[in-house]
């Protein structure tokens, strides 16, 4: 009889206390800062794009990625939540030596804060949820364009007047002799198909930016298993399935479809990545704005690269 009782005691409390974890389990999975979110670092005068992520994992935390301005995306082991305020720690990639430390707040669909960065400099950031960018692909294209002239510069800019622009048109090929300034095109496109060769010299490193914002690699790793932030890749989101490239020195081609955030790659003829869903802006974009248009843009401050034959095809009515 008292084992009974016992029994019933026990399961009463066991009773209360699932009810509590249900409860806590329930408030901490149905967290509205959950989502992706894209950001802007007020660096000293400079506005600067960055990105975090936040998921429910496993029974009660909270933890996410988060991209700078530069690098490519980190993990983040966990996100502390208190209310509206969260905050988050991360070791240093590739600036400074120290963890770097987000705080902030969320009111709505927006967030705000302060981040002690890597190198320990104070700066402030404010966010608002990225757009899912869902949308049908296109029952039509245009006919391919030719975006680089062969002969030219013409509709193309640098990305910076702070640096000379190394690059060049030679025999019809837009060549970048060494490390310098990133190369954009003057127009931005939305969805598109996008064709492309292009060269490196052994060691070398470059990349293509989808609207300024999403970079396909393009670096010397011939032979290498593939990794995201190899050739191939959308850098530090999306691994290529096999490493379809050919030694330093060869011609190589991209075939590269953007539809919303929808993206496939077809590196030398192969198809490495087939409708991927691409989570948020790489290090190096241009902006976080991720629901805008935005150019074409070439890396050049990484090392040697030619590109040649760069066309462009967008949805047709």
């Amino acid at each position: 009889m008292r084992t009974q009782k016992n029994l019933a005691i026990y399961l009463g409390v066991f009773f209360l206390f699932f009810i509590g974890f249900s409860s806590q389990l329930k408030a901490q999975s149905n967290s509205p800062l959950i989502g992706s979110w894209d950001l802007e670092i007020q660096y000293g005068d400079t506005t600067l794009p960055s990105w975090l992520e936040v998921e429910f994992s496993g029974t009660r935390t909270l933890i996410g990625r988060y991209v700078s301005f530069a690098g490519s995306a980190r993990p983040i082991a966990e996100v502390f939540e208190n209310g509206e305020s969260f905050n988050f720690s991360i070791p240093p990639q590739w600036m400074g030596n120290q963890y770097m430390h987000l705080s902030g707040t969320r009111d709505g669909d927006t967030l705000k804060g302060n981040i002690i960065m890597n190198t320990g400099q104070a700066v402030t950031f404010t966010g608002v949820r990225a757009p899912s960018l869902e949308r049908e692909a296109p029952k039509k294209w245009t006919k391919p364009q030719p975006i680089f002239d062969g002969e030219s510069l013409a509709g193309w800019k640098p990305q910076t007047t702070n640096r000379s622009n190394q690059w060049k048109a030679v025999d019809g090929v837009l060549t970048n002799p060494e490390s310098g300034v990133n190369l954009m095109t003057e127009e931005v496109y939305d969805d598109f198909k996008l064709h492309l060769e292009f060269r490196y010299p052994a060691g070398s490193n470059s990349g293509v930016y989808l609207r300024g914002r999403y970079e396909v690699q393009v670096e010397d790793n011939y032979g290498r298993v593939p990794n995201s932030h190899y050739i191939g890749g959308l850098y530090g989101f999306l691994t290529p399935n096999q490493n379809a490239s050919k030694p330093a020195g060869e011609w190589q081609t991209y075939d590269i479809t953007l539809v919303g955030r929808r993206v496939t790659v077809v590196l030398n003829g192969k198809s490495v990545i087939t409708d991927a869903l691409i989570p948020g802006i790489t290090g190096g974009a241009l902006d976080s704005k991720e629901g805008e248009p935005g150019p074409i843009l070439l890396q050049g401050d990484h090392g040697p690269i030619e590109y040649r034959n760069v066309t462009i095809s967008v949805p047709r009515d």
